[in-house]
């Protein structure tokens, strides 16, 4: 993980730290090939550090990959009140989609906070709204919202470009465009060499705990789930009081969840921009690569 988050990590006990820490890292190690199993350590990590914004982040991201929409939807928006960070608000859109609400999704991409998101997140947005269209059957609309970025260009690459170019492909291919969506299929190919990004991406979360590093086994969900005794008994005093104003959280969090099922976006969420993203250091010229 990097330095924010292990700075989040120092505020709980130390014995807490470590039980979060670890199966943080077995979520991110799961997360791609056993999203239920990743999302349960993430639950597991919330019953210590359900205060901690990383780790409340790490379970909306582990059960949007398990197709848990709702949980994703409640746990995103608490990360973001804590942390003030506008960063998975893509996710949180997509969340909506999952849910079935395609027309909420379009109108959280298109609301004034989403004017002010960092470019990369910016786009995010905009390919979800796409997506949304699509799933409305509005591709004529789907096609536009792509189209609007200038990031979309064939002969230059950014972080997210091969995403981008698989959702453009993908839009032409149902808009009956065959040629063009092959052209830019093979596009996607040519923008990955140039960035050098590699088939299979890290996880959303790295190792955390140094001493993981030195073991020579790798520790079992049911091990890292299910304490002994005698830790739990250490750990119950502090655990505690985290446990009461985190289960308080969770009631509060479900009333106004209630409520937000009326209109599909919450009202009182702040959607302020903190997180810090150089679009630019990810970008590539790939013409020469197209060319080849």
């Amino acid at each position: 993980m990097d330095r924010v988050a292990r700075a989040q990590l120092r505020y709980l006990e130390e014995r807490s730290a470590s039980w979060v820490a670890k199966h943080l890292v077995m979520a991110g190690r799961l997360l791609e090939d056993d999203p239920e199993l990743a999302y349960e350590h993430t639950l597991a990590a919330s019953r210590r550090g359900g205060r901690v914004a990383v780790v409340r982040e790490a379970v909306g991201i582990a059960a949007y990959h398990a197709g848990k929409y709702a949980d994703a939807l409640r746990e995103l928006r608490t990360h973001r009140r804590i942390s003030g960070s506008d960063y998975n608000l893509p996710l949180i859109a997509d969340s909506l989609r999952g849910l079935g609400r395609p027309e909420k999704a379009i109108e959280l991409a298109h609301s004034e906070e989403c004017a002010n998101l960092e470019s990369a997140v910016k786009v995010e947005m905009q390919m979800v709204a796409a997506g949304s269209y699509g799933d409305l059957g509005k591709l004529d609309k789907a096609l536009a919202e792509l189209e609007s970025l200038e990031q979309l260009n064939f002969n230059r690459a950014f972080s997210f470009s091969p995403r981008l170019f698989t959702a453009y492909a993908d839009l032409l291919s149902a808009a009956g465009r065959a040629e063009d969506a092959k052209r830019w299929n093979a596009q996607v190919e040519v923008a990955e060499s140039a960035l050098g990004i590699e088939r299979e991406t890290e996880s959303f979360i790295m190792d955390l705990a140094p001493e993981m590093d030195e073991e020579e086994e790798t520790p079992r969900a049911k091990d890292l789930i299910e304490p002994s005794e005698a830790e739990e008994a250490d750990a119950e005093a502090e655990a505690e009081a985290e446990a009461e104003e985190a289960d308080a959280e969770a009631e509060a969090e479900e009333a106004e969840e209630a409520e937000a099922e009326q209109t599909g976006i919450d009202e009182e969420d702040d959607l302020n921009e903190v997180i810090e993203s150089d679009t630019e250091a990810g970008e590539a010229d790939v013409e020469e690569e197209s060319a080849k």
